[in-house]
């Protein structure tokens, strides 16, 4: 599952997301690992996710090397955004989602937390 936001990110976007994520897979338990952005740790997050049943948990300050969202998004700027010209948002995107897309099946654990 993806959700894409193309708007800026701030703590309604994250309450949107939690209820999204409850909605899709209501029945499951869950946990959101997520950095320490201020928007992340206010109590409207705090509030929406003890409110869905969602566990937050938290990386400790200063640690890129436990944020795999930060390797990940490393490798797809290599793989299809580094001297590439978008002509447009939607080929941006495109070129996004198509590597993501492609992370599960023609890329290795290897190539991906270079």
């Amino acid at each position: 599952m993806t959700i894409t936001n193309t708007a800026y990110i701030n703590s309604q976007s994250v309450v949107d997301l939690l209820t999204e994520l409850r909605a899709q897979f209501s029945e499951l338990p869950m946990i959101l690992v997520l950095d320490n952005a201020a928007y992340q740790r206010c109590a409207l997050v705090r509030d929406k996710a003890a409110e869905l049943h969602i566990q937050l948990l938290f990386l400790p300050p200063y640690s890129p090397y436990l944020n795999l969202i930060e390797r990940l998004w490393k490798f797809v700027k290599a793989q299809c955004l580094n001297s590439v010209y978008h002509e447009t948002f939607a080929e941006f995107k495109q070129a996004i989602d198509g590597c993501l897309a492609k992370t599960a099946t023609d890329y290795t654990l290897h190539s991906i937390s270079c």
